[in-house]
């Protein structure tokens, strides 16, 4: 069941946050950290297997599915969210929890390793490992799936999802399975893509982020989709020589979003990487 929870973001408290979550599992805390233009749905696949060993906490990102968008004054950066995300650790008593993130998730997840806030980091086809060219071409992708949300009745939407090919052609982009993903779930996503708040600042942000910091003395997995069709898989080997120490993993099969295409085997590399012990 989701929950909100709304803190303070600044030590003198001028500005607030409220971020809507799932929690569920017992164990050592997970976060769970979604894509641009998603929402936490994104990770129910494999929520149920995580949850047999960690407590696992779901985030709407600010601006994105149910959480509200950033007050005014406060970036879609990494230096205006990763504050968010650990004011919000705090506010759920959560000590240096083990992170997962997908795409944005991954490069924020990382980023949080950076800045020694979470224990192990699993990144899910992470942001910030392109070449300009690739950086703009998947912008393009992700604005075309924008705009097309945006023109989508939802009486075409509700046409498209009763059938295997319009599931595709609404969700091929991030799914190399879309046909294995639920009308509900679609028609779900779609939504949260068309009524992303912080979709146009947060790729705004993204122009300039590239990620260049080694994470010596953390556990971290990079995982790549080998029919990723946004975030290019040779993006993951330049992952790899940013962060020698990274376990890469090949997901074969799996598109951008892969916890639906392979739910086990998504499920297991991120219990793997945030094991006690882990040796990478």
């Amino acid at each position: 069941m989701a929950e909100t929870v709304s803190f303070p973001i600044d030590p003198a408290g001028k500005h607030t946050a409220e971020v809507v979550y799932e929690r569920v599992g017992g164990g050592e805390p997970l976060v769970l950290l979604h894509g641009i233009g998603h929402h936490l749905q994104a990770w129910d696949p494999v929520v149920g297997i995580l949850a047999a060993e960690r407590d696992v906490i779901a985030v709407d990102l600010p601006g994105f599915g149910r959480s509200p968008a950033l007050p005014a004054g406060v970036s879609y950066d990494l230096a205006g969210v990763v504050p968010v995300l650990r004011a919000l650790f705090e506010s759920l008593g959560l000590d240096r929890p083990h992170v997962a993130g997908n795409s944005l998730g991954g490069l924020l997840a990382l980023q949080l390793g950076h800045e020694k806030l979470v224990r192990s980091v699993t990144a899910l086809a992470p942001a910030g490992f392109w070449t300009e060219a690739e950086r703009r071409y998947a912008f393009g992708m992700l604005l075309g799936m924008r705009h097309g949300a945006l023109r989508l009745p939802d009486g075409a939407l509700a046409r498209l999802v009763r059938t295997a090919a319009g599931r595709a052609a609404l969700a091929g982009t991030i799914y190399a399975r879309p046909g294995r993903r639920s009308p509900d779930a679609v028609v779900a996503e779609t939504r949260a893509l068309r009524e992303a708040t912080g979709f146009e600042a947060t790729l705004a942000a993204g122009r300039t982020v590239l990620f260049t910091h080694d994470l010596p003395d953390l556990p971290v997995t990079v995982a790549w989709g080998t029919k990723d069709r946004i975030l290019l898989r040779r993006q993951g080997v330049r992952a790899k020589r940013v962060i020698p120490g990274a376990r890469l993993v090949r997901l074969p099969g799996c598109g951008h979003v892969p916890m639906n295409d392979d739910p086990a085997l998504v499920a297991r590399v991120i219990l793997d990487t945030s094991r006690p012990g882990t040796s990478l």
